[in-house]
């Protein structure tokens, strides 16, 4: 990762030691918090009960919810770092991706 690029707030210390410490939960419910938003999702796509449909989306937003507070909590004590992108690249791409979208039909269009 370029340095010049990183976006990170400064690091909160933590024990390095063989016990987990406090970045070691925060990071290893973040992954299962991950995990389940993604059987969620699977979950959701294959629910065909309107009502068990409804149930499992709340549950999905709450668990979302909850992987977005980890992640902000890691970022805030410096945990998490992200790398800004040139804004050349980052235009191309959304170009690139508007080009895909015009490509599929539209809705409520008459073919």
């Amino acid at each position: 990762m370029n340095q010049n690029n990183k976006i990170q707030n400064p690091e909160t210390v933590v024990a390095k030691t063989p016990q987990m410490n406090d970045r070691d939960y925060i990071n290893d419910v973040l992954s299962y918090e991950k995990y389940m938003t993604d059987s969620y999702s699977t979950a959701l796509n294959e629910a065909s009960h309107n009502a068990l449909y409804q149930d499992l989306l709340a549950i999905f937003n709450e668990t979302q919810n909850m992987q977005r507070e980890l992640y902000n909590m890691m970022f805030k004590k410096g945990w998490y770092a992200l790398e800004s992108e040139d804004t050349q690249k980052v235009q191309q791409t959304y170009q690139q991706f508007s080009n895909y979208m015009n490509q599929f039909p539209h809705q409520g269009s008459t073919h």
